[in-house]
């Protein structure tokens, strides 16, 4: 028994430090979106996306980095910043606190988690994004690892 706990401790730092990383590549794109305009971001997409599309004009990745790219205004691309870096922010503190094992994170990590898993859902009823679902279900490993890690973590605190 005290392997497997083990493992699932393993399991979740992991997943806890992947979190961390995404929410660092997070903002990293939102500063991108910040500090580059739109007409630049297009012109980067279509040098990425030309050879590939000469190849196959139906290629599924291109063909979509092309049409957001083409669709990015000034006002879409504030709120992709903004949403970005406040997600990634937030993200961010959580993950230092789970790390740390500090118990305000565990509550705050699974409000959080369920707050941004009903946000995804909701814009995959927009989108249809494949890559929502994956983030939902790797949103959802984690919760239960941080629930399960919360309630370890509080059985074996001092009583006072």
């Amino acid at each position: 028994m005290q392997v497997a706990e083990h493992r699932i401790h393993q399991v979740f730092r992991v997943s806890v430090i992947l979190k961390g990383l995404h929410a660092l590549t997070e903002i990293a794109g939102g500063l991108v979106f910040y500090f580059v305009s739109a007409p630049a971001i297009l012109g980067w997409v279509n040098l990425l996306t030309q050879e590939e599309l000469t190849e196959d004009p139906r290629d599924f990745i291109a063909t979509h980095l092309l049409s957001a790219a083409q669709n990015l205004t000034g006002a879409t691309e504030s709120f992709y910043a903004f949403y970005l870096i406040s997600h990634g922010l937030i993200k961010v503190v959580l993950v230092v606190g789970l790390l740390r094992e500090k118990l305000i994170a565990y509550p705050l990590s699974l409000i959080a988690l369920g707050a941004f898993i009903v946000y995804q859902l909701y814009r995959y009823s927009y989108t249809q994004s494949f890559g929502l679902i994956l983030l939902t279900v790797f949103d959802l490993i984690v919760i239960v690892l941080v629930w399960h890690e919360w309630r370890l973590l509080r059985k074996h605190l001092p009583v006072d």
